[in-house]
């Protein structure tokens, strides 16, 4: 008796152990049946899905997208891959040429900043060589915000550790110093110290009095900059410190004021965007007649354009975005040409912009090419 109350457990216990192993084999093996079944789908998907030939439609092929580098060129390039061997000499030359040129100028901090938030060595040997240097200066300023947006993710605010949040605090406190040491070195005349601290309002949630007096001096030094429109643009967003009505306000003042040839009419498609993102419209928010109208405006814009404006592309990807929402696709081709291969934003905004850009432009292609 004693033996058998010692071996039923003992089968009991093996019986449950069995049942447990075939049941987690069973489910091993339904989850690899899953994932084959959801791997077979994709790549039926993948066979069957709709495609373009790009050079058939005047169009660049994928492999020679890439999402809008910003500010470039042979010398650019060549700056670039000397500052990776630590060789700052050519960068230090292009920007000493550039002065005057607010546009290109910051273009170029705005290359140079990347590398120097990954490993900034060569910027400090540049500020302990020529500690009043004013491109040094800038370009510190610039690195740090770079550095402090790296830290704090572009993730939403919730998403945000509060580690992250208190080492983005830091360096952008650092970034203020900087800014207030950039501004000191700057020639007077010059608003790009200036138009740097707008990333640095953002971060620091600056009350709308406090932005309107940097802006201030922005606009007093160079009141259509390209840039400064486009980082202020964000401030005045509903997401940030502003909303649609304080957001479209200030970019109908700034349209309003350009002059002839300028670009920043383009700043309105983006303004609709923010608001139809921020408010989740539907598509067909885009065909409105505002915004149609304002669609018109751009292409009119750049007509007028220099041809060698290097915010054509700008221009041209928030076209592309508006006219084929707008049930335009036949006019969104020529602007899907003229980008060449340039993945702009909206699609750079966001993981794995080529895919995205090539995905919608095999949209757009079919359906300009069955209408």
């Amino acid at each position: 008796m004693a033996r058998l109350i010692v071996i039923v457990p003992l089968v009991l216990l093996v019986g449950f152990k069995l049942a447990t192993w075939l049941m987690e084999r069973r489910t091993a093996k339904l989850k690899t049946a899953t994932e084959e079944a959801k791997a077979t789908i994709a790549r039926v998907e993948e066979a069957t899905r709709p495609t373009i030939y790009p050079s058939e439609h005047g169009l660049v092929g994928r492999a020679e997208l890439v999402a809008d580098p910003g500010l470039t060129g042979p010398d650019v390039d060549a700056a670039l891959a000397a500052l990776k061997d630590g060789d700052r000499q050519p960068a230090v030359a292009l920007l000493a040429a550039a002065a005057g040129d607010h546009d290109r100028r910051w273009g170029l901090i705005g290359r140079f900043a990347e590398p120097a938030a990954e490993d900034d060595a060569w910027l400090l040997a540049w500020r302990a060589e020529q500690p009043d240097n004013a491109d040094a200066a800038l370009l510190t300023l610039d690195a740090l915000i770079d550095v402090a947006w790296k830290v704090r993710t572009s993730n939403s605010a919730g998403q945000v550790t509060a580690e992250r949040w208190a080492a983005f605090a830091r360096v952008l406190s650092e970034a203020e110093t900087a800014a207030a040491d950039a501004v000191r070195l700057a020639d007077p005349a010059d608003p790009l110290p200036f138009v740097a601290q707008i990333p640095l309002a953002m971060g620091q949630s600056w009350d709308n009095e406090r932005f309107l007096a940097l802006w201030q001096e922005i606009a007093s030094r160079d009141p259509h900059n390209f840039s400064a429109h486009a980082n202020a643009l964000q401030y005045w967003c509903a997401k940030w410190k502003g909303s649609h009505e304080k957001m479209h306000a200030f970019v109908d003042a700034a349209i309003a004021a350009a002059p002839k040839g300028s670009l920043l009419s383009a700043y309105k498609l983006q303004a609709y965007y923010e608001q139809f993102q921020r408010d989740r419209s539907p598509r067909d928010a885009y065909a409105a007649p505002e915004v149609q109208a304002a669609a018109d405006a751009v292409v009119a814009a750049l007509e007028e354009a220099d041809p060698d404006d290097r915010h054509r592309s700008f221009a041209h990807g928030w076209l592309v975005w508006v006219l084929a929402r707008a049930g335009r696709p036949a006019d969104a081709m020529a602007h899907l040409r003229a980008l060449g291969p340039i993945v702009p934003i909206p699609w750079s905004y966001w993981g794995s912009p080529v895919d995205r850009f090539v995905e919608e432009r095999v949209e757009i292609v079919l359906a300009a090419t069955a209408e």
